[in-house]
């Protein structure tokens, strides 16, 4: 008992990752969405599904943060925040994961805590997959708001797309 204790409170960190990264990335992120993929057979929108050319593409862009998901010196997983600096705009994450052995421990909510502190509290975007009330709770409790904007993958799985605005704005 005592170690899920201390995994739960183990200090989270956020490592920037670049292009000799881009394995690592994304062999991380295919196990964190293996079983996700499987429920839900959306292979052409599924991340777990993409090519690692992809990844490299994504962290070649000057808006693409991509960041490790750190407990202690273990990678728990990964996020990349789209923030292209523009006043005014959303910084949008996508994808966020946390790899299955840490999940359920309160990881991804601390990461996204610390994005916001590096990038600014407001003005986010994100989606999800409506059919995980889990993740649609994480969310939620931290203040992001559906947008009523849906987007139906296949009979299996609809993306529900979020927002959460700077304190005031509606």
């Amino acid at each position: 008992m005592v170690s899920i204790y201390m995994e739960v409170y183990m200090e989270v960190t956020l490592s920037r990752a670049d292009i000799g990264d881009a394995k690592e990335l994304h062999a991380m992120q295919a196990e964190a969405f293996k079983e996700l993929l499987e429920k839900y057979q959306d292979f052409d929108t599924n991340p777990g599904n993409e090519g690692v050319e992809k990844v490299e593409a994504r962290l070649k862009q000057d808006f693409t943060f991509y960041y490790f998901i750190c407990i202690g010196q273990q990678k728990a997983g990964a996020v990349r925040v789209v923030d292209r600096k523009e006043t005014g705009k959303n910084k949008r994450i996508s994808p966020i994961f946390i790899l299955p052995e840490f999940q359920g421990k309160g990881i991804a909510q601390k990461a996204i805590r610390l994005c916001e502190e590096m990038h600014g509290s407001g003005n986010w975007e994100l989606d999800t997959i409506l059919q995980e009330p889990k993740n649609c709770h994480l969310y939620e409790k931290m203040g992001y708001r559906q947008t009523g904007r849906t987007q139906v993958i296949n009979e299996r799985l609809t993306l529900t797309f979020y927002e959460k605005k700077e304190a005031g704005r509606k």
